[in-house]
């Protein structure tokens, strides 16, 4: 069979599909494919990592309440004991968001305590505190008056004081650190941890030596 005049083979590499790659203006092979432009067509797709570029999950409720306590310089102590009962009070209501919740479940939650818990008065008033600085410092929100709440009844304790005469028997029976320690509680009014946390640079003055 002879070729048609005006035809033109060619020259370029043949693919396994039968299509073969001629040379453009700028010398380089493209594909023989008028119904795909090589030059504008896009490359395989690159899969979107998601990330360092993916907006962060805002912080849970008793994460904000830590921020705010040591942001304002609690203790850890008071901390703990704060998320805790931020805690027991969300539990407490089937673990409904405190937003949605106001005086009326406080007040019931406050209530619990003194009646089924039967705890002490200042338990209630630290469960109290905690959650009033949820509202107002976190959620910043203010709360109403809270009506009638069964209040925990404080027990009736007379303070125990010691005579002279006992305090120096007590004294007496101590020796070395343990009785320079008492001898600071008594003389000085210390409390515990403030006796045991007086270094030499916290004393002034000259004191005698013991023999």
């Amino acid at each position: 069979m002879q070729r048609q005049q005006g035809s033109v083979e060619s020259s370029g590499p043949k693919y396994s599909n039968g299509s073969t790659a001629t040379p453009n203006a700028s010398g380089f092979g493209t594909r023989n494919n008028p119904t795909v432009d090589t030059v504008g067509s896009p490359g395989p797709k690159v899969p979107t990592v998601h990330g360092a570029g993916s907006p962060a999950k805002p912080p849970k409720l008793l994460d904000r309440l830590r921020e705010t306590l040591r942001r304002r310089h609690y203790s850890i102590h008071t901390e703990e004991a704060y998320a805790n009962w931020c805690r027991r009070f969300i539990l407490f209501h089937n673990k409904r968001h405190p937003a949605e919740m106001g005086e009326a479940e406080i007040r019931d939650f406050l209530t619990h305590l003194a009646v089924d818990g039967r705890v002490a008065a200042s338990t209630q008033n630290q469960a109290l505190n905690a959650i009033v600085f949820l509202y107002a410092q976190v959620l910043e929100r203010e709360l109403g008056s809270f009506g009638i709440i069964e209040r925990a009844k404080r027990p009736d304790r007379l303070p125990v004081v010691l005579t002279r005469d006992e305090v120096k028997q007590i004294l007496t029976a101590l020796d070395g650190v343990p009785q320079l320690i008492g001898e600071l509680l008594y003389g000085g009014g210390l409390r515990v941890m403030e006796a045991m946390r007086l270094r030499v640079k916290d004393v002034s003055g000259s004191f005698p030596r013991r023999g």
